[in-house]
Order: C-alpha cells, then sequence, then structure tokens
C-alpha cells in the first residue's frame, strides 16, 4: 500500500493545487517512481488511499497499468493518519505486505527487507537508512538482533542515540490490523510502533546498506531527488531521467549544457541557455532569449523572453513574465478564490 492521504503543507505553494501523490520528478510523478519500484519487486497488486485533491490523482495514475501494476484506490472522506488509512484496507491484506510513504523515492531491495522479516517471525519491520544529519527524521534504536529497542523523534544535533533514520518503507503481518483501532484518527510513529515496543511485541528495523533514499517533502529534498535522479545517482527502472523527445521542439541556437531532462511538447525558444541539472517540464514553452540554471519547471508552464530563471522551482502552468529574473525562488498559482 502507498500511503497518500497527506496535505504535503511542506511543499507550498507548490502543492497548493498539485497533490502530493504526482508532483514531478525528472518528469514522472514521485508515486510512479514509487510503483515502478514496487513493480521491479514483483509487487503487481498495490493500493492507493488519497484524499487532498483525489481526482487529479486518479486521473493521473489510472489503473495503474503504465507504471506496472494494477492500482486500487482507497478514497478517504476524512484525514484518518497513516495507520487508519491502512486500517481501511483490512481483509485486502492476507499475507505479509509492504506499506511506503508516496513520497519515497528509492532503490532499496525490498526482497532483502522482506526476507529478514520474515525469518525473525517479525510482526512489523522498519527499513532504516544510516544518515549523517537525523535531526529531520524520526530515529530507531536496535539490540544486536535488529529488535527496535526505542525511538527518537527528530533529535536535536548531538543528542542523538543512533543514526538509522525510519524510511517509512514497512513490512507487516495481517495481524497488524489487531493493533488498530477502526474509525480513529491513528498514527504509525506516534501510536502503532510505541504501543509494539511497549508490548514487547516481534517489532524489528533493519538497515538497508547501500540503498538510495529520499524523502522529497520538502523544497531541500526535492531538489536533492530531482538532481540525484538527473545526474544517475539514483535510476528507477523505466523512468527517463535525461534527453530531448521526438515531441519537444528545441531551436538550433538554444544551448543545453549539462543534465538536463525536456518533457514531451515543450518548445525551447531562439538562444535560450539552460544548464543542468535542470528539468523543463511537459508543454513548457520557453521564450527566446531566456536563461535557466538549475531550474525545476513543472508541466504547462511558460517562461517568458530574457527571463533568468536561477535555482528555481517553477509551479504547474504557472507564467513568468518576459524579463523576469527568478533567483532561489519557489513560484506557483493560487487556487482560486471560492
Amino acid at each position: 500500500m502507498i500511503l497518500a492521504g497527506g496535505m504535503s503543507t511542506r511543499l507550498y505553494p507548490l502543492t497548493k493545487q498539485v497533490p502530493k501523490p504526482i508532483i514531478p520528478v525528472a518528469g514522472e510523478p514521485i508515486s510512479g517512481h514509487v510503483m515502478r519500484w514496487l513493480s521491479s519487486h514483483g509487487y503487481d497488486e498495490v493500493a492507493i488511499n488519497v484524499f487532498y485533491l483525489a481526482d487529479q490523482v486518479e486521473e493521473t495514475f489510472g489503473d495503474g497499468t503504465r507504471y506496472g501494476v494494477k492500482l486500487h484506490y482507497l478514497r478517504e472522506p476524512q484525514l484518518t493518519g497513516s495507520a487508519g488509512g491502512l486500517k481501511q484496507m483490512e481483509g485486502w491484506f492476507d499475507q505479509t505486505f509492504v506499506v511506503v510513504g508516496c513520497d519515497d523515492l528509492t532503490n532499496a531491495d525490498l526482497a532483502s527487507l522482506v526476507r529478514f522479516h520474515k525469518q525473525r517471525g517479525a510482526l512489523a519491520t522498519i527499513g532504516l537508512l544510516e544518515v549523517d544529519e537525523v535531526d529531520q527524521y524520526g530515529v530507531v534504536l536496535l539490540d544486536e538482533t535488529g529488535r527496535i529497542t526505542g525511538f527518537q523523534e527528530k533529535p536535536a544535533k548531538g543528542t542523538e542515540r543512533s543514526k538509522l533514520a525510519n524510511t517509512g518503507i514497512y513490512v507487516f503481518e495481517p495481524a497488524i490490523f489487531d493493533r488498530i483501532p477502526a474509525n480513529t484518527f491513528y498514527d504509525f510513529g506516534k501510536q502503532v510502533f510505541p504501543e509494539l515496543l511497549a508490548d514487547g511485541l516481534p517489532f524489528y528495523g533493519v538497515n538497508l546498506k547501500g540503498a538510495y533514499w529520499r524523502d522529497v517533502g520538502t523544497p531541500d529534498e526535492y531538489r536533492r531527488a530531482t538532481d540525484d535522479m538527473l545526474t544517475g545517482a539514483v535510476r528507477v527502472p523505466g523512468a527517463r531521467a535525461t534527453g530531448v523527445p521526438s515531441t519537444a521542439t528545441v531551436s538550433p541556437t538554444a544551448r543545453l549544457e549539462g543534465p538536463i531532462r525536456i518533457g514531451d511538447g515543450a518548445e525551447v525558444g531562439e538562444n535560450v541557455h539552460i544548464v543542468g541539472p535542470s528539468v523543463i517540464g511537459d508543454r513548457v514553452r520557453i521564450g527566446n532569449g531566456a536563461s535557466l540554471e538549475r531550474a525545476i519547471v513543472w508541466n504547462g508552464s511558460t517562461i517568458g523572453a530574457n527571463t533568468t530563471v536561477r535555482d528555481t522551482i517553477v509551479g504547474e502552468r504557472y507564467v513568468v513574465e518576459d524579463g523576469s529574473i527568478l533567483d532561489g525562488a519557489i513560484v506557483a498559482n493560487e487556487p482560486s478564490p471560492a
């Protein structure tokens, strides 16, 4: 199951009109990358809970075929938390299953995580990754067998008791549903996991050594994930990271330097200069004489003539006026007043 019900307020204003599951990372919706990763490990039946701008999510992913899975939607009338959303799928899972966040970009070896889980006879297992800066993550403490002995939530620098961060990749047995009350807002990190620990149940964590993982829920992490896709630091099966498709139109006088992904139907005008890592989304129009450096431009946007766009994220269908200078900015359309 992909957990996708949240509002993603940390990415505002980008996500005021675009729900988190479909924010583009190197031209593909982030949850599309997640589905392809799941498919590459043999998971072809995937559930996803939707709430915020749910119609957009369903229109984007359809039945999931494009991403190698059969997708089942859970429309939540109200948010019920990470565990509460899963609870509503009780009965759909009748064997060991995986839960992952909709904004996790990873190439982790899911098979080894599930194998560890089964070898330990675990009820629940968390995928972990060693990180240098742990103050933005939930930290997990393990004993020598991999059993979880404690947690720290976003510990201040210097107070951390572990460098192992919770990736939000979980393996569960169906009995986990017994630990989640129905019709209640319930959260894994704040309720289910502390209760498993307190009750001494078989609850484990495993270091996904050598794996790539990034939660793209903040602008900085989103930029890093995009750069990593463009530079080849992470590869997702079936995804095109860079290049110019045949459907795009690029003026012969345009200069493209470094890793750049140009989307379908994009138009790049005369004497445009683009320096990577940069992403130009589908149907983007870039006016003559524009200069873009380390830019991420979402689908349908217009970059006016003689503009400078540097270290900037431009949201979907946004218009940057001729001659504008954007440096270190995040710009996006606001929803129309009701």
